[in-house]
């Protein structure tokens, strides 16, 4: 086999020794699904400034109380894992006047970036300065051995307590457990989900009964063009170059598994 290509981003569902070990090049479909999900992190973002569970109860209610909302400029979105997914995010975010710090694990990828204001490494340190400082906090990194867990009790206890974590990478890379007892305990404000440690979610999972959790099937890059658009990629882009010999978009470091 001389090339693999994943239909996904991701590529954790086919990583193994062996895989890592082959000469064969691997391509992914990075890119197909960065703006839709860079859009459902500014919508989850609004949702909690807005705070439309609240607008949506008093409409059901017919109760025309105002209240305080906040507001979204000025506010600081980090970004733990900022390759297309993160760029894309702070591409929008940028647009509504916030501040964007964004974690990678080559910070100098990003010098001279102009979506980002500030960059670090992807240390345990650094995701607890971010987890501490920022408003919003979007976990968009590839499944790694480095990456599981990564989210984990230690980082709660960092956390901002009016901060917002929002879930558009892959379930495991947070410690959902302590996640929940963090949510129970009032240690920050809410969580934002996309994807989860089990899918589906289990019917007697808690997140069901909290009210500061939002929660979507692992859907928000489902677009209805998503598979035409990855597919088109494959066949029109890479496929032409494969036969011609030439360097292929989308490369992916197998050991790092991204």
């Amino acid at each position: 086999i001389e090339w693999i290509h994943s239909r996904s981003a991701g590529i954790d569902y086919v990583t193994s020794p062996t895989l890592s070990n082959s000469k064969a090049i691997m391509t992914n479909a990075k890119g197909s699904f960065s703006s839709t999900l860079a859009e459902y992190t500014m919508m989850a973002i609004a949702y909690y400034a807005k705070d439309l569970p609240r607008l949506l109860q008093q409409k059901q209610d017919k109760n025309w109380s105002k209240y305080s909302v906040q507001e979204i400029r000025g506010s600081s979105l980090g970004i733990i894992g900022y390759g297309d997914i993160g760029r894309a995010s702070a591409t929008l975010a940028k647009a509504y006047g916030m501040k964007v710090v964004a974690l990678r694990r080559n910070p100098a990828l990003s010098n001279n970036d102009p979506c980002v204001d500030l960059v670090y490494d992807n240390s345990k340190e650094s995701i607890h300065k971010v987890m501490n400082t920022c408003d919003y906090i979007l976990i968009s990194a590839p499944l790694t051995a480095q990456t599981k867990g990564m989210i984990d009790k230690e980082a709660f206890v960092h956390m901002n307590k009016n901060a917002v974590l929002i879930n558009v990478g892959r379930g495991p890379i947070i410690d959902e457990d302590a996640m929940i007892e963090a949510l129970k305990k009032g240690m920050f404000k809410g969580v934002a989900l996309d994807v989860f440690a089990t899918e589906p979610l289990p019917s007697e999972s808690e997140l069901w009964e909290m009210n500061n959790v939002l929660i979507s099937p692992h859907n928000m890059d489902m677009t209805e063009t998503f598979m035409h658009e990855a597919t088109e990629f494959f066949v029109h882009e890479n496929i032409p170059r494969f036969i011609r010999d030439e360097t292929l978009l989308n490369p992916v470091d197998k050991a790092a598994g991204y």
